[in-house]
């Protein structure tokens, strides 16, 4: 016993010196590892909600889509399967509230938006019949030219972000005349975006990788410039998990990720002291 107290005694004074020692000599070796601490808390802004949702028995099929009517406090997901429910409702904490099984075939993506009068959810179904109502671009690898255009949503500054899956790129557009004003590609040389989507607050995209299965957390470019992508931090998910479409809370800023691989919607919840504005 007299011995493990002096060992301990030992460790303690040698684990002192060399605080000391890097205070006063600035020690290489204690400044990295410090560096590499400080680097990996601001690595994970975010983190899962484990708790999401109460029920995941619910989950029945290939998760392919989420979309959040943050109006209603509403999740909407969408799997495919044979006699399953093809949509599902959740509160935003987790809740089930119903589902259905009509009107739709094999869905691919989905999109919830509400006013103080209506709910409407909209529904891209691969497996029904379809009519074209208006097309920009076209297949090519050119600027304003798709390869499996795979995303599309708006940001704060009235700019149209589409994730150019086959391309490994994100193009963007003026939302009125169409104009191209650039595109992201820096960060996509592994794996396309499959998802984009921005947070609460406009300052950062979430951009989500399918066969990576990785998201990236990426700054928003200010007014006027597109710039190249800037990735802030990354979540990697478990492999084979396959996050196809992702959406984020309005009011929280939370994401909800669609995945295909694990058949289930995770949801990530910001770190309030990383996102002050906004929090769950």
């Amino acid at each position: 016993m007299a011995r493990f107290w002096v060992c301990l005694a030992g460790a303690g004074f040698f684990l002192g010196f060399l605080v000391l020692h890097s205070r006063l000599c600035i020690s290489p070796v204690l400044r990295k590892f410090a560096f590499k601490i400080s680097w990996r808390t601001k690595e994970f802004p975010y983190r899962l909600d484990v708790g999401w949702p109460k029920h995941s028995e619910y989950f029945t099929g290939a998760t392919f889509c989420v979309a959040i009517d943050s109006l209603s406090g509403l999740v909407y997901i969408a799997q495919r399967g044979d006699n399953i429910p093809k949509v599902l409702v959740f509160t935003e904490d987790g809740y089930f509230l119903r589902s259905w099984n009509y009107t739709v075939d094999t869905p691919h993506g989905i999109f919830a938006a509400s006013t103080l009068h209506e709910q409407s959810v909209w529904i891209t179904d691969v497996g029904s019949d379809f009519m074209m109502l208006w097309l920009h671009g076209e297949r090519g690898t050119g600027p304003a030219k798709f390869n499996i255009p795979h995303s599309v949503t708006l940001d704060s500054s009235g700019r149209v972000w589409v994730a150019d899956r086959g391309n490994k790129r994100i193009q963007v557009f003026d939302k009125d005349t169409g104009e191209w004003l650039g595109a992201w590609d820096n960060c996509f040389t592994e794996e396309g975006p499959s998802s984009v989507r921005f947070t609460p607050d406009g300052k950062y995209a979430i951009v989500a990788q399918l066969n990576l299965s990785r998201l990236l957390l990426a700054a928003a470019p200010p007014v006027g410039s597109i710039g190249n992508c800037s990735v802030i931090s990354t979540i990697q998910l478990a492999d084979q998990v396959l996050p196809h479409l992702l959406d984020v809370s309005g009011k929280t800023g939370a994401i909800y990720v669609a995945e295909i691989g694990a058949k289930q919607v995770q949801k990530y919840v910001p770190m309030n002291s990383y996102f002050p504005s906004f929090g769950s």
